[in-house]
């Protein structure tokens, strides 16, 4: 079966042919860094390292960029608040972001561009637009795109420029030639700090947001590129104007001497050369029905919940819900997928010496470092389940029908298997009894590994001497705990509950 994706663009989910044969390039709007990530940033980093590790899983020699915009309006203010530099925020919150990244087990991008050092491939982007009639420069110095000089506006969003215009919340400039317009290059403010203030052929400014990714994505990648992605909210405005930039840029699109009719716009979304083949949007995190934001103020940082749950857990809360689907945040929906996370971690630990084999997530480059069994029915039921859009909800179904097995049959090659196909979605890694003992933060005042081996040991003892009362007692002591005793002919295990 073939890889199938499916694409914004079509509105469909489409057979995977790459531009050019055996690579991938793929290219993912990362975070702007003014504050620290929250679940909704989480969500796509898992998505697209997931897209990224079945890719390479698949064969595929894929390069992964995924871009940092370290310049914007809400950077701007947040470091005047803070009486800081706009480099020493950035630079503190791209720690951060490196930090959560890390604990979430994603792997790290092919190269990270940060938007400040390509401001000269931005500027001769403009150049090209504004040479091709696609651009023009206004009274106050600012540039923008001349939406309705390029043919096919609107191909992603799926909305003709006039039911755009019924959408338009932005106030209308009286510089704006049409209210879609949008600004490629910002004219500098009196009370700008100076370090946002680059010499351009218009005058001392800074780029907008989404010449950016444009810029960035062909100095790194060229152009056409195999698969965009990010948040479902940067379907439009945000990728609908990389679209708009980097096609009417390229070499491909002709230059333009006027404005195109709704009848062409329709004709050339059809016809134009594209940008990218494959659109990707992630689905939104919800709290209590409504998208998780920094402007709602009901979002969670990553951090604040690591300080909580396990980051295994909460990359496996994530990837049970297809990349696609809304996801609904509640403590309910973590403990559940603690639980569940849990019981594939103790099939493991049925298994240890096996199971111990720990596997490199790095070692997802080549199916044969895995040495996984690609016959095995349950390896081909996971096989098929990736290769329908990257469908995690079916793959992770498979782990615990996986799981069972084990159970049943404790055959060696089956946690191999298990743990080789948890790593290509970035879980199962660690040692099972190391995971099940761990505390994950939400003990923090709980027994530590050595005070509940002395209680084990003073149960231990109690039977011995025949004081099953006070073996009960240790036994019911350690439950109110959260400690869980598994007695065995080999002795006695616990696990934290």
């Amino acid at each position: 079966m073939a890889l199938r994706i499916y694409n914004t663009l079509r509105r469909a989910v489409e057979t995977f042919t790459p531009i050019h044969k055996g690579k991938v390039n793929m290219y993912v709007c990362g975070m702007t860094v003014y504050d620290y990530c929250h679940l909704g940033h989480a969500r796509s980093m898992i998505a697209f390292d997931i897209v990224q590790r079945w890719l390479k899983a698949s064969g595929y020699l894929v390069t992964y960029v995924r871009n940092i915009t370290d310049i914007d309006d809400k950077i701007i203010r947040r470091a005047v608040e803070n009486k800081e530099s706009i480099r020493a925020l950035t630079d503190r919150m791209i720690d951060a972001l490196h930090a959560d990244s890390l604990a979430l087990g994603v792997q790290p991008p092919s190269s990270e561009p940060r938007a400040t050092d390509f401001i000269p491939q931005m500027l001769s982007m403009i150049g090209t637009l504004q040479a091709k009639g696609l651009a023009y420069q206004t009274k106050s110095g600012d540039v923008n795109f001349a939406v309705r000089k390029f043919k096919g506006y609107g191909k992603l969003s799926g909305k003709s420029l006039d039911e755009l215009h019924a959408g338009e919340r932005v106030a209308v400039l009286e510089e704006k030639e049409d209210p879609l317009d949008f600004v490629l290059w910002k004219s500098a403010k009196p009370d700008e700090p100076a370090e946002v203030k680059w010499q351009s052929p218009y005058g001392a400014g800074r780029p907008g947001w989404h010449i950016e990714c444009s810029a960035m994505s062909l100095a790194v990648l060229g152009y056409p590129i195999d698969i965009h992605g990010g948040g479902a909210d940067l379907q439009f405005p945000h990728h609908e104007n990389e679209i708009a930039q980097s096609e009417g840029a390229s070499d491909a699109y002709p230059p333009v001497q006027t404005s195109y009719s709704a009848d062409e716009h329709a004709h050339q979304a059809h016809h134009a050369p594209g940008f990218a083949a494959y659109w990707m949007h992630n689905g939104f995190i919800n709290v209590d029905n409504e998208k998780m934001s920094k402007s709602l103020g009901n979002f969670f940082t990553i951090k604040d919940v690591l300080k909580i749950y396990d980051p295994e857990t909460v990359r496996f809360f994530i990837l049970r819900s297809h990349y696609r689907s809304p996801l609904n945040y509640s403590n309910v929906h973590l403990d559940d997928a603690k639980a569940a996370l849990r019981r594939l971690y103790t099939a493991l630990e049925l298994i240890k010496p096996a199971a111990s084999q720990n596997l490199s997530t790095n070692q997802t480059n080549e199916l044969n470092s895995l040495e996984i069994d690609w016959a095995n029915p349950f390896a081909i039921r996971f096989k098929a389940a990736m290769d329908e859009d990257f469908a995690t909800p079916e793959a992770v179904s498979v782990l615990f029908d996986l799981a069972g097995e084990l159970n049943r049959s404790k055959d060696s090659s089956l946690a191999r298997l298990l743990k080789g196909l948890g790593s290509i979605l970035g879980i199962l890694n660690k040692d099972p009894t190391e995971f099940l003992q761990s505390d994950t933060g939400s003990l923090e005042n709980g027994l530590t590994p050595e005070e509940i081996q002395q209680q084990i040991d003073a149960r231990a003892m109690a039977k011995k001497n025949k004081d099953f009362a006070l073996a009960d007692k240790i036994r019911a002591d350690l439950t109110s705990q959260g400690i869980v005793l598994k007695d065995s002919v080999q002795g006695t295990h616990w696990e934290r509950a």
